[in-house]
């Protein structure tokens, strides 16, 4: 394992657990996005202002994303072509959901999340939720 790939993630997870969205919008990158999948075949992207949307919403709300990270097991690192990869697993209501985040390398640090591809087993909600606020009126 990679340990500064594993120190950035764990940096980049204690900022949503605290709701530091300040600190979320520097570590995504500008082109950021997030592909969620399911066993379906249903897929969501998610580009970066919808993902810093939603936090802002949660935070002033004054509502989290989780309670701990006691759930979260970082499973693997790969350092490649100025990008690193960490696969983690995680527990949602007690189902389990498996992320790939891709890591952009540059001055000799890990900077920003470039991707993040998420393997839920239902994704249905979101899709739905995607779907109606697109959809006029």
């Amino acid at each position: 394992m990679n340990q500064s790939l594993v120190d950035r993630m764990w940096e980049y997870m204690n900022a949503g657990l605290a709701m530091d969205v300040e600190k979320l919008d520097a570590l995504y990158d500008p082109s950021f996005e997030n592909i969620r999948f399911d066993e379906e075949g249903q897929v969501v992207t998610l580009t970066k202002d919808q993902f810093m949307a939603r936090f802002r919403a949660l935070r002033d709300q004054g509502l989290k994303v989780g309670e701990s990270l006691d759930d979260v097991r970082l499973l693997a690192t790969s350092v490649y072509d100025g990008h690193g990869t960490i696969i983690m697993r995680r527990v949602d209501e007690g189902v389990p959901v498996l992320y790939n985040f891709v890591w952009r390398w540059q001055d000799g640090r890990w900077t920003t999340l470039l991707r993040e591809f998420t393997f839920h087993k239902d994704i249905t909600n979101l899709v739905r939720m995607i779907e109606s606020e697109s959809s006029p009126g």
